[in-house]
């Protein structure tokens, strides 16, 4: 495999950004026998396979391209996605440097892992309760990078031992079932000697027992739908057992002291602030950290807020700008769908609709910095009854003059239903201090409690062939939150399904689990076929066919699934043949 055979003449390269003692020590050449001398040297290798999730290939930037395309979001940039390379949401092929980077990057974890794993009993000077955590926490870690090709790819290679050489490295690709049994056994056992969320002090950087179990739930719900991908029926006994460990896992998650926050940007506010569950309700369970103050943690740059957050001018060429007057530049690429514009109308969800699909766009008057925000009609004052004193407000308006706060004139805006990813915010990021353009210290949430109550809440209704009291306690508390009405306790099971998948869109939207959601619910083909009439026609929906959004939800069986990467299957004589269509 290149990728391994990539890992062996790079794997210096990646470790360098994490160990400082070592470049003192020894610069030019990195083994594990020189490695795993001692405690300080055992804990900055594990930093390292915990580094490939902060790479640019995956939460850092890449990601998000190849995952954010479904039926709740689209490209909505300013850039013709065709020629800038700005965005591949289903627009890729396997020669794109973002499937095979991704892919590069996964195996990169997984070889550290190995290597840890293979290495970390020689430490002395380590006690037995951390070397225990400490293997427990690179077994996740490798399980997770499995789970994360498996989502993608299906079928992919799989490997337990390190890399030593770069002969012999064709490896084929193994069934799914096989790889799943491994990732759920690993993610089970590992659990029982990680720290849990309260030992570290609900900082959610590092792998707990509530985000392996809520990790291992999201692997069961996953599994149980796998069979659409193919279109088989699949075993309806393992498919329901399947529901029930999801709904097991999940449900250890509730004893460890995590709760919602009182409102819903709470959470997000604290993401983009570099704060962690400051309200004392720890829902933040695990988080990718991009230059954060947890010092213990992977010091990277993102991109969150950036290229995925709202549309702001650009004043990063003036240092004497800060706080309000630049609050932090944004391409705005991913805005939401009418679908889910309405969904939130729908449901008289103004709280997560004001915070989720941005209500405003920053406005500068000139080149002193941004003046203004502009409203959509009607929003002005549901803000001022929301976040108002949480965010930069920019007093009274004057439209004409284009500053204060104010809302558009136009009434056709009223018929404009695609509107910015406003969940990350850069006005929260180090806001006495001039931000960089293009990297953010923005974190990002891979699992909060939020998902685990819907995760019930789905598992329980397909466990027993309806809701239970607790399916219904668990996703009432997250409507609860978001001030909707409660769901009528009467529903049938279908229609308590139905209730989830729109209750996980207005909860869950931008959080890159809506594509595997559809999939494992046999529903991605169509969802995106049925927009693509409307993106084509630009109803409701300024831009949608601008630089030809439509095309972007005209799409195959075939995505389903990634394509395997042409360097890849160019180096790798085992892999005989791409996913379907691909």
């Amino acid at each position: 495999m290149k990728t391994l055979k990539t890992i062996i003449l790079f794997f210096c390269v990646g470790l360098t950004v994490v160990s400082c003692d070592f470049l003192d020590k020894e610069p030019t050449k990195l083994t594990p026998e020189v490695y795993f001398n001692n405690a300080s040297e055992a804990a900055s290798f594990l930093t390292s396979v915990y580094a490939p999730l902060a790479a640019q290939s995956f939460y850092g930037n890449d990601y998000m391209k190849l995952v954010a395309g479904d039926d709740l979001s689209h490209y909505g940039g300013g850039r013709n996605p065709d020629t800038s390379g700005a965005i591949a949401c289903n627009n890729a092929n396997s020669s794109s440097p973002y499937f095979s980077n991704l892919w590069i990057n996964l195996y990169s974890g997984i070889d550290r892992a190995n290597t840890f794993l293979e290495n970390i009993d020689k430490t002395p000077e380590i006690s037995d309760k951390i070397r225990e955590q400490y293997k427990s926490e690179a077994r996740f870690l490798r399980a997770f990078y499995y789970f994360t090709l498996v989502q993608g790819w299906g079928d992919v290679p799989f490997k337990t031992t390190s890399t030593n050489s770069v002969t012999g490295l064709d490896i084929p690709r193994t069934d799914t079932q096989v790889i799943y049994d491994f990732i759920v056994k690993e993610m089970d056992e590992c659990s029982d000697n990680l720290a849990s969320a309260a030992d570290l002090g609900y900082k959610p950087g590092r792998i707990s027992k509530s985000a392996a179990w809520g990790i291992l739930a999201r692997v069961y719900l996953f599994r149980a739908g796998e069979h659409f991908r193919d279109k088989t029926n699949g075993d309806a006994t393992a498919i329901k057992e399947y529901f029930s460990q999801a709904s097991t896992f999940a449900q250890k998650v509730m004893t460890q002291g995590h709760d919602l926050t009182d409102n819903y940007w709470d959470f997000f506010i604290d993401i983009c602030s570099d704060q962690y569950n400051s309200t004392g309700k720890n829902e933040s369970i695990w988080e990718i950290e991009f230059a954060g103050t947890y010092t213990d943690e992977v010091r990277a740059e993102g991109r969150i807020g950036n290229i995925i957050g709202i549309k702001c001018p650009d004043f990063s060429n003036d240092a004497s700008l800060i706080g309000a007057q630049d609050p932090g530049y944004g391409y705005a690429y991913y805005w939401s769908t009418p679908k889910l514009f309405e969904l939130y109308e729908k449901n008289h969800d103004i709280d997560r609709m004001n915070w989720s699909i941005a209500p405003f766009t920053y406005i500068a008057a000139g080149k002193t910095g941004v003046t203004a925000r502009e409203f959509e009609i009607g929003k002005l004052e549901e803000v001022k009854k929301q976040y108002w004193n949480k965010s930069y407000s920019y007093g009274k308006g004057d439209p004409k003059a284009k500053t204060g706060d104010y809302e558009k004139t136009n009434a056709d805006s009223k018929n404009n239903y695609s509107r910015a990813c406003g969940k990350y915010r850069r006005e929260y990021e180090s806001q006495d201090k001039k931000k960089n353009k293009n990297y953010t210290s923005l974190n990002f949430p891979v699992l909060r409690y939020a998902d685990v109550l819907l995760m019930i809440a789905e598992a329980e209704n397909e466990v027993n062939n309806g809701p239970t009291p607790l399916a219904y306690k668990c996703i009432q508390a997250v409507r609860n939150r978001a001030h909707i009405d409660p769901l009528p306790e009467t529903l049938d099971v279908d229609e308590f399904r139905q209730a989830v998948k729109d209750e996980r869109a207005m909860e869950l939207c931008f959080e890159y689990t809506r594509r595997f959601d559809l999939i494992r619910w046999g529903e991605y083909v169509k969802n995106m076929n049925e927009l693509a009439p409307r993106a084509q026609r630009a109803e409701n929906w300024t831009g949608g066919d601008k630089y030809s959004v439509y095309t972007y939800f005209q799409i195959t069986d075939a995505y389903n699934y990634f394509p395997i990467p042409d360097s890849e299957m160019a180096v790798n004589k085992a892999i005989t043949k791409n996913n379907p269509g691909w």
